[in-house]
């Protein structure tokens, strides 16, 4: 079992930054490939990114590349979004998800085992 928290998001405005922050517990934490996810107001939560067991590896959806970067610290069992130049369409709640199995379907959202609460982000124009 896995349990995760995120924290770190809030009101900003266009071309602000933000560092989301994602604690886990449970499970060891090094194993795990990690994702955030975002789901905004009546549209099906989308991939943003991930990051393999040893952080050596990272992936991102187009949109997002460039300002938004994935990183991890397992001795810390966090996992982080610093999310910069921000910007409306980026409005979103924002969940960190883990997996145990770790393949090639880092996108896929039924791929996670486990889930945050999710953290809302709002980015005013």
């Amino acid at each position: 079992q896995v349990q995760l928290v995120e924290s770190g998001g809030g009101l900003v405005q266009a071309g602000d930054s933000l560092r989301l922050s994602c604690a886990a517990s449970g499970r060891t934490f090094s194993s795990l490939g990690l994702g955030w996810f975002r789901q905004a107001p009546g549209k099906e939560r989308e991939f943003v990114a991930a990051i393999s067991p040893s952080g050596s590896n990272t992936y991102y959806t187009d949109p997002v590349k460039g300002r938004l970067t994935i990183s991890r610290d397992n001795a810390k069992n966090t996992v982080y979004l610093q999310m910069n130049s921000l910007k409306p369409e980026d409005t979103a709640v924002y969940y960190c998800a883990a997996r145990t199995v770790y393949n090639s379907q880092y996108a896929e959202r039924l791929k996670y085992n486990y889930w945050g609460q999710g953290t809302q982000v709002t980015v005013s124009s």
